[in-house]
């Protein structure tokens, strides 16, 4: 989450952070990790950098920065988010497509706290909205799929409670929306596909998985005062 976020966005994604830590510590996952590790320092678990890492990458701002987030870090102390007395699953993702997502119409199981709701303050992000080309052959590569020569290529044929596609067809084949974005890395699984003579254009529609807090929309949701 930027740092000059609102701060209480900044303490919502310090106690989802601390959260997904506490209950790794408690439950951990099937995985090889280092000696000692609890999870990763990747997008696999959380990405971490430590103070060597934010210096190089914020360089002059690195004080105030550093400072804001410690500030988040400190006034959160020792809380953590839990339903029924357990630490919650404290998904987060950049930016939603206006709504997030149900957990069970993007991962397996059903989470009762983890339900798709409206979330308008997202229009506002840098990521609301991307577009990509690529080769119709690099297209149809990695999808195992042969595209007819117009411009309509896909057909929706499902979507989630969040907007996102549940199942689209795709020159014959079906796929999850989940499954062209993981197939061809999209920021989204809200996505359109057009084909302009050897180009395919597609555009999607927010950044990350859906499920959880999105982090621009709880930087729209603090300067509102909440």
């Amino acid at each position: 989450m930027p740092a000059d976020f609102e701060l209480e966005a900044l303490k919502a994604q310090a106690m989802a952070a601390r959260t997904y830590i506490v209950k790794q510590l408690l439950s951990p996952a099937e995985i090889n990790l280092p000696e000692e590790a609890v999870v990763t320092d990747t997008v696999h678990h959380q990405v971490y950098n430590n103070e060597d890492d934010l210096k190089e990458l914020w360089g002059k701002e690195f004080n105030w920065k550093y400072d804001r987030i410690l500030q988040a870090v400190t006034e959160t102390k020792g809380q953590i988010l839990t339903y029924e007395g357990e630490p919650i699953t404290a998904s987060f993702f950049s930016t939603s497509n206006g709504f997030t997502e149900n957990s069970e119409e993007y991962w397996e199981n059903e989470v009762p706290y983890l339900k798709s709701v409206q979330s308008p303050w997202d229009e506002n992000s840098p990521k609301f909205v991307s577009t990509e080309k690529m080769p119709v052959q690099t297209f149809e590569e990695r999808l195992n799929v042969k595209l007819p020569n117009e411009e309509t290529v896909a057909n929706v044929v499902k979507r989630t409670a969040g907007k996102r596609i549940a199942e689209i067809e795709i020159g014959g084949k079906t796929f999850t929306g989940r499954d062209v974005r993981e197939e061809l890395d999209l920021n989204s699984s809200d996505f359109s596909v057009t084909r302009n003579g050897n180009e395919v254009i597609i555009e999607t529609k927010g950044y990350g998985h859906g499920v959880g807090m999105r982090q621009y929309g709880a930087h729209g949701m603090a300067l509102e005062g909440k």
